[in-house]
């Protein structure tokens, strides 16, 4: 287990931290956030849209086109959040079609409602429950996904803590990585963004809209679906449990 901070963003700058090989406490005081915010999908959840589009159109997708077609899949449901707000079910759909059409792959109507279907059932990675049950206990946590609204309370009830509120994209009428996703979530919460923490899985989608707004205390969690970026982040950890590592507790 291992984190990185961005030079000047601590008291004590330091480079690369282990549990029992720092001072905590000196190396990371003021780091007390009012709330802790979380990307779900994909930093708490294992949102296994990739694999669940492999498993659709394996029947269909010649084997030379079906890493492109996932990769065009993934980039499309980026294309697709950045307009006015629909209903995430449209998102998966319009993407998994552009995918289809532009990689010369088979468009079935129903394929992507099969994905959508799969959404709530899937639960969180195996390295969330414990060390989020244990940040819990210490401090208010929140979460703001691009969910749809029928599937979050599923998902979050799977994740196996307590949180202070849920907020959706549907809530806001705005996707993350608009800004307008984040202003929702603080308004709701009567805070400004600085009195927060932000941990995610996702530059693109979360990390450089919070920074942007004003969130001094990034957490990049790198499950390696992503490159990271630095400029973009105030730590780096490999798991949730480097966050409790990060805090302190």
């Amino acid at each position: 287990m291992g984190i990185t901070s961005r030079p000047g963003r601590l008291t004590q700058e330091r480079r690369r931290f282990g549990r029992g090989n720092f001072d905590l406490e000196c190396a990371l005081s003021g780091l007390d956030p009012r709330f802790i915010t979380f990307d779900m999908y994909g930093t708490l959840t294992d949102f296994a849209i990739g694999s669940a589009a492999r498993e659709v159109v394996k029947d269909v997708a010649p084997p030379d086109r079906l890493d492109a077609f996932l990769h065009r899949f993934s980039c499309y449901q980026l294309d697709e959040v950045m307009g006015d707000w629909r209903p995430y079910d449209e998102v998966v759909s319009r993407s998994f079609e552009r995918a289809c059409r532009s990689t010369g792959v088979e468009f079935r109507p129903g394929d992507p409602d099969k994905i959508f279907a799969a959404i709530p059932g899937w639960g969180p990675h195996p390295d969330v429950p414990g060390p989020l049950a244990e940040l819990a206990e210490h401090f208010p946590l929140v979460i703001i996904s691009n969910a749809a609204d029928r599937h979050a309370d599923q998902n979050v009830a799977k994740l196996g803590a307590s949180f202070h509120a849920v907020y959706t994209a549907e809530m806001a009428r705005a996707y993350k990585p608009r800004l307008r996703a984040f202003e929702f979530m603080y308004e709701q919460l009567g805070c400004r963004p600085e009195e927060t923490m932000h941990v995610s899985s996702s530059p693109r989608y979360d990390l450089q809209s919070a920074t942007d707004l004003g969130v001094k205390d990034t957490v990049y969690l790198n499950r390696g679906t992503e490159p990271s970026a630095p400029y973009y982040h105030a730590y780096e950890v490999t798991s949730l449990a480097g966050v409790v590592e990060l805090l302190g507790i």
